[in-house]
């Protein structure tokens, strides 16, 4: 076995560890099996899209931890783990606070224009205030769906009507991809939490 059959073989395992584990309420929020499709038990999802990630090791440290005051006052003020908010920085700009999606979505967080008027987010790429305002979305996401982090974070990506209108997580693949990718790094950061 070579080095990276080593580790490709550890990420799976901890990965099936993790998400096999049960949550606070005695659930299992998900698992990845061998052919690397992401399943959501309870979630209305029988499967989602395969995610490799881009590199094997986190990028961007010297950010990551620049930003880790912040996180830690959003995480306090809106009540999510700040493992979740890095993992969805980490998904959705790298940690990049100067990222702009193709649709609009600006910051670290990956605001649309009408999220940020709507959490009060005068300018998403100061990034203080994409941070604060992302982890207001995303607690009230949180609240919308019953903590079922799945289901908030694919209404994060394509909108809680949309997700909402499917009852589970719908089957879009960017949106899925977005769902296996923030749960994959959320596994990361909470082993390194350890």
């Amino acid at each position: 076995m070579t080095g990276k059959d080593i580790l490709i073989l550890g990420t799976v395992l901890f990965l099936l560890a993790f998400f096999l584990a049960p949550n606070a309420k005695g659930e299992i929020l998900g698992y990845q099996d061998s052919d690397g499709h992401w399943h959501f038990p309870g979630s209305g999802i029988r499967e989602c899209a395969r995610f490799r990630p881009r590199s094997s090791s986190m990028s961007g440290e010297e950010f990551i931890q620049a930003y880790q005051g912040m996180i830690r006052k959003a995480s306090a003020m809106f009540g999510v783990e700040s493992t979740l908010i890095n993992a969805v920085i980490k998904a959705e700009s790298d940690f990049d606070h100067h990222a702009v999606s193709r649709k609009g979505a600006v910051g670290l967080m990956q605001l649309m224009p009408g999220t940020a008027d709507e959490m009060e987010v005068k300018n998403p790429f100061n990034p203080s205030a994409n941070i604060l305002g992302g982890t207001r979305y995303l607690a009230s996401l949180l609240r919308r769906f019953h903590n079922d982090t799945p289901m908030a974070l694919a209404a994060f990506n394509a909108g809680p009507t949309k997700v909402e209108a499917y009852g589970r997580i719908p089957p879009i693949r960017e949106t899925q991809d977005f769902v296996g990718r923030v749960l994959y790094y959320y596994g990361l950061f909470n082993r390194r939490a350890e």
